[in-house]
């Protein structure tokens, strides 16, 4: 997304962003699947690890600071499991002025890393104002989340940014927010493939058939893949826009007689990543259409290979709920590196589902979030390909020409009042709707070849 803030110009894209399980976690921790263990610098209690997880603890004032005001952290020490970091305050809309950084040990050599930065990012990736998601009261500000791989100790420190003040004044700083808290991913393994989707997994045969009550993810996919499949295959460009008609939607006339649809992608189901379907909302939130397609980057770091991809997004949506109060993962579609395309929040891949990316321009678009930072780094061509075809695909299912421009009325943000009627790309960067520099300046520089691409896979 970017660099660490040091005032409140610039937020980055995030979602967009604790310490070890207890024995006995608390009432309010028991309930959200959120624990906070023993207090202190010393080790963790010497328990056998259990996967899947979110660590979470207090930061406290560090030497020289009483109040917490301008230094607060967690000095170092052991934890247990977790491959994700990031840091939560209470109020979701309260600022984050200053510099986070974290250093963590690895569990596979025993090193202790240098110390990283964490990329504040002040509520841009969020429910619009208005929505279910937004006046939850479970909604929490934070930091992106940072992929840091399996580990088992750390460190954090956060420093308030000096104010700009009067030539020759003693600086002062900006208090930092209240409530803030540590939060340690550990995102578990996924889920066992059913039998009868093709990729059952060994000593699963007499596990029973799922069933669209029993998984309600997969059923919003039905027509696309058998119940319980873990991946949705890609058809050909007949069989695309066979469905097309089939789902009718908003299409004129010559759209119909003509349509200008991309093949469907293969796509991983939610099942295939391993989503954590107790964590989110039962019920999908859906909206009207889908006029444009916001690209992101996670900000996590791109320290992952593509096999621990899964990973990263089952810590995401981890983060996103556990730690951030949201219904579900924020984005619609995920892609990693290596060009794969996974489902993101549910209600059907097909389907205009109401998404958490960019802040005042949910309604009536989806959110493509590409897993890394991509400030500097520059996205992988196979990545790039994927976003073309995924939004050739899923943009032509409304009519949509990826070359264009569209409307959209802004929900309230730091770039557009609430009700304006703004002009923007129909494939746009999150930078476009929201002060940011989202998706990386890498990755938003790639997005004029990803609309030529996708409009070609359109056969326009």
């Amino acid at each position: 997304m970017r660099g660490y803030l040091a005032s409140s110009i610039g937020v980055t894209c995030a979602a967009a962003l604790a310490l070890p399980l207890a024995a006995a976690p608390t009432t309010a921790a028991a309930t959200t699947g959120r624990a906070s263990p023993a207090q202190g610098p010393g080790p963790a209690p010497a328990e056998a690890h259990v996967p899947g997880g979110t660590q979470s603890l207090p930061l406290a004032p560090l030497a020289g600071d009483r109040a917490g005001a301008a230094q607060q952290g967690v000095p170092r020490r052991d934890t247990r499991h977790f491959s994700l970091v990031g840091v939560v305050w209470d109020d979701a809309v309260a600022e984050l002025h200053g510099r986070v950084q974290v250093r963590t040990r690895s569990v596979a050599t025993g090193a202790w890393s240098g110390w990283r930065d964490l990329e504040t990012h002040d509520a841009e990736h969020a429910a619009d104002p208005g929505t279910p998601e937004g006046p939850s009261g479970r909604v929490r500000g934070a930091t992106a989340p940072l992929w840091v791989g399996e580990s088992d100790g750390v460190e954090v420190r956060v420093r308030a940014a000096d104010e700009t003040g009067d030539k020759g004044a003693v600086p002062a700083v900006t208090p930092l927010p209240a409530g803030l808290r540590l939060e340690l991913v550990d995102p578990g393994k996924g889920a066992p493939p059913q039998p009868g989707t093709g990729a059952a997994a060994p000593g699963t045969g007499d596990r029973a058939a799922p069933t669209p009550e029993s998984d309600p993810a997969s059923a919003a996919n039905a027509g696309l893949a058998p119940l319980g499949a873990i991946e949705i295959p890609a058809p050909t460009r007949d069989r695309t826009e066979s469905g097309l008609l089939a789902l009718g939607g908003t299409l004129t006339g010559h759209q119909r007689t003509t349509p200008h649809v991309g093949p469907r992608p293969s796509i991983v189901t939610r099942r295939g990543w391993g989503a954590n379907e107790k964590l989110r909302e039962k019920k999908p939130v859906y909206t009207r259409t889908v006029k444009a397609a916001f690209v992101h980057h996670t900000s996590t770091g791109n320290n992952y290979t593509c096999s621990q991809a899964p990973s990263v997004i089952r810590s995401i949506q981890r983060y996103h709920v556990d730690s951030m109060g949201w219904r579900d993962i924020g984005y619609n579609f995920l892609v990693d590196r290596c060009g794969k395309i996974y489902e993101g929040r549910a209600g059907g891949v097909a389907k205009a589902v109401l998404g958490a990316h960019t802040l005042g321009f949910n309604a009536d678009s989806t959110g493509i979030a590409v897993l890394g930072t991509y400030d500097s780094e520059k996205p992988s061509p196979a990545a790039v390909k994927a976003v073309a075809r995924l939004t050739a695909w899923k943009l032509g299912l409304h009519g949509v020409n990826p070359r264009g421009q569209t409307y959209l009325k802004s929900g309230g943000g730091n770039l557009y009042r609430k009700g304006r009627n703004v002009r923007l790309n129909v494939i746009s960067g999150h930078r476009d709707g929201f002060a940011t520099s989202c998706p990386g300046k890498q990755l938003y520089g790639k997005l004029g070849t990803a609309r030529s691409s996708a409009a070609k896979y359109q056969g326009r």
